[in-house]
């Protein structure tokens, strides 16, 4: 390249030299395409005018047509022009049109991901083998003050820092505009366009690593979750640089391609977001719920703002393939919620012995948790589940869900009479008294979670089963602790002796831990009362 670029330009009307001039430079150039050797860097810096005036000079000569048409010449000159066009696309593939490489956007797209991965943006349901892991889950999802890490990264999902980047490079513009120009001039319109579909985008691929970097290594939850969040992302960029690319007052040769641009660099992928989220319409299994709903949700919120990308035909693929994912989606999630239900009843029924008896603890029962937890963790994606519950299916809506999850706990926890044990009239009294605050701390516990989701009518219902079984309770275990503070003909001194012993002998029974005291002020009795009716639920709550 170096001794053509030091040569004499030929002069005007020399064609023969001219033509020499401009094929040996282009055709070296076109045999040493290294990065450092083109018109333009990166950047859209110039590093070699005299191969843009090379390609001007054949494309001259082209229009001109100053060789008979059937000569060695004009072959010559028809294989330079398809040299110097050939090249010319292979520029606009180099340059660099999109900024991704910015600070803010490096640190927002890497904290996402590993936000996302650590699972602190996301709750799965939970397992019902171990009661610390439920109560944890359950916990996080009834709503406990939010971690600084959780609102940054609701900062960083909202899109917000996308609105102060600058995601265009300007100074590529006037560069595209300059290729365009040969480009449609020397009549390679077509090959152009063609070449949009591999053009670099490192913005939108940027957004796109989240979910594909080490999928093999990750969960299926987690491959997802990175996927929902990208697809928000991506939604949301490309908006904005739709915006920035259509706002740049530089007109040229590139603005009448502007839109086959767009809608190349954008189009397969999306069609490969789209090609992720149809692998995932085969999951029935209930464990994978609110993943596959958080998949819906991300695709039905940006779907509308995707197709405003596309036109003609390329807008009617985009839709159908869409709306076809989001319909097989709907009907994974409707599988999903039946096997819910059918998990839940299932884990009642095989544990029906212990649950009735309360597993010899007066506390929450871990199904009893889990049945909660589930339908908290459900809660937030209300209106998407009813909008796919009702449209087909046994179960219509959360509402629906969550009184088929909570009638089976009724059916075999709640509301079953459990016969008092054989044995002396202490013992069985002693566990008919640690059946119903079981029964009254379940009962009481499903009304707590459920009166903020199925609202107050639903909690009207219920509260008469927790009153009947609290009065049941206090009837069994504090009737006879009562009556010992009859004062009639007795010393109070002897009274509250009295009292102070049936109190301790009541608790320990269900408390064996209880550190006796001769007496109680009103505020010990209010404290163990209220362990008592709150159960283990208490403790968790410190």
């Amino acid at each position: 390249m170096g001794a053509t670029v030091g040569k004499a330009v030929p002069a005007e009307g020399d064609y023969e030299a001219r033509f020499a001039y401009a094929e040996n430079a282009v055709l070296q150039w076109n045999r040493s395409p290294g990065i450092d050797t083109g018109i333009w860097d990166a950047a859209a810096a110039y590093t070699n005018k005299h191969l843009l005036y090379a390609v001007d000079e054949i494309l001259d000569l082209a229009e001109s047509r100053p060789f008979p048409p059937a000569s060695a010449a004009a072959r010559r000159l028809d294989n330079a022009l398809r040299v110097a066009m050939s090249r010319m696309m292979d520029e606009f593939l180099r340059l660099r049109v999109w900024n991704a490489s910015s600070q803010e956007l490096r640190f927002a797209v890497e904290k996402l991901s590993i936000a996302v991965s650590a699972n602190a943006l996301w709750l799965a349901f939970p397992s019902t083998g171990a009661r610390s892991s439920t109560a944890s889950t359950v916990g996080r999802a009834s709503g406990g003050s939010p971690s600084s890490t959780h609102g940054d990264m609701a900062a960083l999902l909202d899109g917000e820092f996308l609105d102060e980047l600058e995601l265009l490079c300007p100074a590529s513009l006037p560069v595209l505009h300059e290729i365009a120009l040969r480009v449609i001039r020397a009549g390679y319109t077509k090959e152009l366009v063609q070449k949009f579909t591999n053009s670099p985008c490192d913005v939108l691929d940027r957004f796109l690593s989240i979910f594909q970097v080490e999928c093999s290594r990750r969960t299926t939850e987690v491959v997802i979750k990175r996927w929902s969040l990208a697809t928000k992302l991506v939604g949301k960029a490309l908006v904005l640089m739709q915006r920035q690319l259509y706002a740049q007052n530089s007109p040229g040769a590139f603005d009448a391609l502007k839109d086959e641009y767009f809608l190349a660099i954008t189009k397969n992928r999306i069609l490969n977001l789209l090609k992720f989220a149809d692998d995932f319409t085969s999951i029935t299994s209930h464990e994978k719920l609110v993943y596959i709903l958080g998949m819906y949700e991300a695709l039905s919120n940006a779907a509308p703002g995707l197709l405003l990308m596309f036109t003609g035909p390329h807008k009617v693929l985009v839709s159908e393939r869409s709306q076809e994912i989001l319909a097989k989606l709907a009907r994974s999630i409707r599988a999903m919620v039946a096997s819910l239900i059918a998990k839940v009843r299932d884990d009642i029924w095989n544990t029906k012995n212990s649950v009735a008896a309360g597993d010899g603890g007066v506390g929450v029962h871990p199904l009893t948790c889990y049945t909660m937890a589930c339908i908290e963790l459900l809660a937030p994606h209300r209106d998407t589940l009813d909008l796919i519950l009702a449209s087909g299916g046994a179960v219509t809506s959360l509402s629906d869900l969550a009184s088929r999850m909570v009638g089976c706990l009724d059916r075999v926890l709640l509301l079953e009479e459990k016969p008092m044990p054989p044995g002396d009239g202490v013992a069985a009294a002693a566990a008919g008294s640690r059946h119903h605050l079981f029964l009254a701390n379940n009962a009481g516990f499903v009304l707590q979670r459920g009166k903020p989701l199925l609202g107050d009518e639903w909690a009207a219902r219920r509260e008469s089963l927790v009153e009947r079984h609290v009065a049941s309770y206090a009837e069994a275990c504090w009737a006879p602790v009562v009556a010992c503070l009859e004062t009639a003909g007795r010393k109070p001194a002897k009274v509250a002796a009295k009292f102070s012993a049936a109190f301790d002998k009541a608790y320990e029974r269900q408390h064996p831990q209880l550190e006796k005291k001769v007496r109680y002020t009103a505020s010990e009795l209010e404290q163990k009362l209220s362990e008592l009716f709150e159960g283990e639920a208490a403790e968790r709550s410190k």
